[in-house]
């Protein structure tokens, strides 16, 4: 946690960003964003400090050089071949900061490279290669629907099945999740942007793609019986370990969109058989030996985008700008945690 003295230049920090991620989201694209936190608080529970969502977590930082595959689709800097830094942050899903390591549930790779002149670069990537929902309208019902009743402090269960039956699309990342092996690590597990972005190069033609971080050496998985021995809380240790030792490092790989392909939608991949390019690696140097770190006071909104990297009209891209603002006003303002 950052010290006393800090805060209020953090706060002043958050209430800028707040102002301008606000400004900077289509209000087409919007549910209320205090709705959408509030929502969040009362069907997870409210933890001061914490993130809303990916609460349980730890700071990295690491490197990243751009391929020359990246910078004949870019004109953006962070593929130039030189090292940029990049600000990181590991986490499992949920709101809970004492959420279960060995369950078979999300795990997020946060990255803000920081790029030449002061531009940023940031985005959220989950181990699914699809969200919870197709726009945020039915990711806030979603949530709703998983509301605890005020008697039973459960979930109405008829009220769960009703919505899902009207929205299989929300079914699409529990499903994937329960079909997967609990990850053995932060660093041996794929990360998907899960939306569609425009690599814009030199002479002003866009490639649309949709991008996986890859562990380089491959992804490493758990039995049952290994999941339970290893405990709820191992997967921080385990980063560092791994990190101390040289051996955390993702492929930065773009999946191409053809004519046709559907580019809007955040529960729809791209087909399999679509080329992929690698745009460059990431190397994971050192990681936080506490709860602080440079990422605490960072969204991680992945509206941030450089020059020569566009969105696409994915409703879920442009809507999760707001409450991601809202979130960290009020995760500074509690005292923030990691």
């Amino acid at each position: 946690m950052p010290h006393r003295a800090a805060l209020p230049r953090l706060l002043t920090a958050a209430a800028a960003a707040t102002a301008a991620l606000l400004a900077a989201a289509p209000a087409a694209a919007q549910v209320d964003p205090t709705r959408f936190v509030d929502t969040f608080e009362r069907t997870f529970g409210k933890f001061e400090g914490f993130r809303r969502s990916g609460a349980k977590g730890v700071c990295a930082v690491g490197s990243f050089v751009g391929s020359a595959e990246g910078r004949a689709l870019s004109v953006s800097s962070a593929f130039s071949g030189q090292p940029v830094p990049v600000v990181v942050r590991f986490s499992v899903g949920g709101a809970n900061p004492k959420a279960p390591d060995n369950a078979r549930s999300q795990r997020n790779l946060a990255l803000q490279f920081n790029l030449p002149g002061g531009e940023t670069w940031q985005m959220g990537n989950i181990s699914a290669p699809v969200f919870g929902a197709a726009t945020p309208e039915q990711f806030i019902g979603r949530l709703e629907s998983l509301m605890p009743d005020a008697e039973t402090k459960r979930p109405n269960p008829d009220k769960v099945k009703a919505f899902a039956d009207a929205n299989p699309e929300v079914l699409l990342q529990g499903k994937y999740f329960a079909s997967q092996p609990v990850p053995a690590s932060f660093g041996k597990v794929n990360y998907w942007g899960v939306h569609a972005f425009g690599f814009v190069d030199a002479a002003g033609k866009k490639q649309f793609g949709k991008w996986i971080f890859e562990p380089v050496g491959g992804t490493q998985t758990l039995t049952d019986d290994e999941a339970k021995a290893k405990g709820t809380d191992f997967l921080i240790d385990d980063l560092r370990q791994r990190v101390a030792a040289g051996g955390v490092a993702f492929d930065f790989n773009l999946q191409l969109a053809q004519p046709g392909d559907k580019l809007d939608s955040a529960v729809t991949p791209l087909p399999d058989d679509r080329k992929k390019v690698t745009l460059g690696r990431l190397t994971i140097q050192s990681v936080s030996a506490d709860a602080s770190g440079p990422c605490v006071a960072i969204t991680y909104n992945p509206m941030i985008l450089p020059k020569g990297v566009e969105p696409s009209a994915d409703p879920m891209l442009a809507a999760r700008a707001a409450p991601y603002a809202v979130g960290l006003g009020r995760r500074l303002g509690e005292g923030p945690k990691q």
